[in-house]
């Protein structure tokens, strides 16, 4: 069975592009394929972004971005506007196989200053038994909660593995 795993997160910073030496290092080749089997691949496309968010008290609070766009706040976290971005990825492949994507119940994440928040609740728009289209690829989108305890403000960055097997 081959299987891959992708790490990926930005938080309150810009999406970045990836490079093609990026790239390259999201590609995995399964050793033990069949012979003419295509191996899968994931490409992480826009990383998961909150965009700017405010600590307006000392409770904590959360914001969650869906996989269709949009960013809602809770607790004493608000939003201070920009552009919140799902994370959005494609995954190649063997034409017409299915696929099980995982994706993690938490991810800690870090702020340069040592603060922690962490990630929670992960969504995305794949259906429930993904497989692969006629050109052996799939694209979706994700999205996930990021709880802040206390005041505990920062440039929060983290990964998220996701793994991608064939089913």
């Amino acid at each position: 069975m081959a299987r891959l795993v992708f790490l990926s997160l930005a938080l309150l910073l810009p999406t970045t592009a990836l490079s093609a030496q990026d790239a390259c290092r999201l590609c995995y080749s399964d050793p033990g394929a069949k012979p003419g089997e295509r191996p899968l691949q994931l490409e992480i496309q826009a990383d998961l972004s909150f965009s700017k968010l405010a600590m307006t008290g000392q409770g904590g609070g959360s914001a969650t971005v869906v996989p269709q766009g949009g960013k809602e706040t809770q607790g004493d976290l608000i939003d201070l506007g920009g552009m919140a971005v799902s994370g959005h990825g494609r995954i190649t492949g063997e034409p017409g196989k299915a696929v099980r994507v995982d994706l993690p119940d938490r991810v800690p994440m870090t702020a340069g200053d040592g603060t922690a928040a962490e990630l929670t609740q992960f969504t995305t728009d794949l259906p429930r038994h993904p497989v692969l289209n006629l050109d052996g690829m799939l694209e979706f989108t994700f999205g996930a909660r990021l709880v802040v305890k206390g005041q505990r403000g920062g440039n929060y960055r983290g990964r998220i593995p996701i793994s991608v097997d064939y089913n």
